[in-house]
């Protein structure tokens, strides 16, 4: 029913994607075979800078243009609930009642790199349902939350003006995977020095002969009228300059390996070999007895018992001995490939405690990849018998790829 459309069974699909109930996954799978229509883009951007009313702006062209557009708000986690505090969608009121429209909300639920579990069934379904346009529309974001890279078509970076210090805007992260630099709120007096700022950051970026797009710098006015028409034109030209499917494209990309690394075609025991050799040679891996259980291109999963090695003071896991799990998988998932990557960045949370005895894995994945850069999801998990996983430990890390 969802397929022909049913809003009903569309929201109830999509709350079994953020619940991830029995079948979610298979669904979820189902979807994105059916999936690669829809146009997908990404908006995000630092809390505050206006990417709510940027959206709302966006529906309100798209809808006027006779499209049916979907959005995915990923909002911030209840500290009370875990749900989501649904602030964006309140700001996009103005349009939730537009029969081809459909808004869902998300809660982040402390998933790091601003989106949430279940964003990309939600967009896959959406897709594959018919509807033309998916915003995904980010929780507020750092410079080092960069999953939206690896699901939108085209990336819009909301920048408020006055950015501060000049360094920041020529840091590696969150403006370095923007098509579109989307300075807000251009009638206030610093926009265009901000829009100024962000178009000589471009200018010190390497340009390549493979580069098909050249990012672009606009100024909206979401709250007036005509205020994002170089918004509109910038995504549009963006289309048209990298043809469609641009996120299949790099799902694909990013599940091969890179030129001169180990083949994709070695099994299991052959890629568990390869990661365990490189462990090996880890003083860390050996101190904190850090195993390698599998791995693959881009993935590796590692473990550890705790014990008296990784106590702290207070009688828990030390946090040091969590992040140092994560942080091997991490390593290993990047270097898979090749020993070429450098560790540049990296953020954990952490969900429950630790006890002496307790069993961990960390499974590390490859979530996008470019020429340059790279970045992982690891999840520190404690098994349980009939695969009730508690989950420990979030952790996101960024690398640089030196060849």
């Amino acid at each position: 029913m969802a397929l022909a459309g049913d809003r009903r069974a569309i929201a109830r699909l999509l709350t079994l994607f953020d619940d991830d109930g029995p079948g979610a996954r298979d669904a979820a799978a189902a979807f994105a075979a059916k999936a690669g229509r829809a146009r997908i883009v990404g908006v995000t951007g630092v809390p505050g800078s206006g990417k709510s009313s940027l959206v709302n702006a966006l529906l309100g062209a798209w809808l006027g243009r006779g499209l049916q557009v979907a959005v995915v708000a990923v909002d911030p986690s209840s500290p009370i609930t875990g749900g989501a505090v649904l602030g964006d969608r309140v700001r996009m009121g103005e349009h939730g009642s537009h029969p081809n429209v459909f808004i869902r909300s998300l809660s982040a639920r402390g998933e790091l790199g601003g989106l949430s579990r279940a964003t990309r069934a939600a967009v896959d379904c959406f897709d594959a349902v018919g509807f033309d346009r998916v915003i995904v529309e980010t929780v507020g974001t750092g410079q080092s939350e960069t999953r939206i890279a690896a699901l939108a078509d085209t990336r819009v970076v909301v920048c408020p003006p006055g950015l501060g210090d000049a360094v920041q805007a020529i840091k590696a992260g969150t403006l370095e995977i923007a098509d579109v630099l989307a300075v807000s709120k251009g009638d206030l007096p610093l926009a265009e020095q901000t829009a100024r700022e962000m178009r000589e950051m471009l200018g010190l970026r390497r340009a390549t002969s493979e580069q098909a797009w050249k990012p672009r710098v606009v100024v909206v006015k979401a709250l007036q009228p005509g205020g994002i028409e170089d918004l509109l034109s910038a995504i549009e030209a963006h289309e048209q300059a990298i043809g469609p499917g641009q996120r299949l494209r790099q799902a694909a990309a990013a599940s091969s390996p890179a030129q001169g690394a180990a083949p994709a075609a070695m099994d299991a025991a052959a890629w568990r070999a390869r990661l365990a050799s490189l462990a090996e040679r880890d003083g860390l891996c050996a101190t904190l007895g850090i195993s390698v259980l599998a791995g693959g291109p881009g993935r590796a999963e590692v473990a550890m018992t705790v014990d008296a090695r990784h106590m702290n003071f207070n009688g828990g896991c030390h946090g040091g001995a969590i992040f140092a799990l994560a942080d091997s998988a991490f390593g290993l998932a990047s270097n898979s490939h090749g020993p070429v990557a450098v560790g540049i960045d990296a953020h954990i949370t952490f969900q429950a405690g630790v006890a002496a005895g307790d069993f961990l894995v960390a499974r590390a994945s490859e979530v996008h990849r470019t020429r340059k850069v790279a970045v992982y999801r690891i999840d520190v998990l404690r098994p349980a018998p009939g695969g009730a996983d508690a989950a420990i430990s979030s952790f996101t890390g960024t690398v640089y790829i030196k060849a």
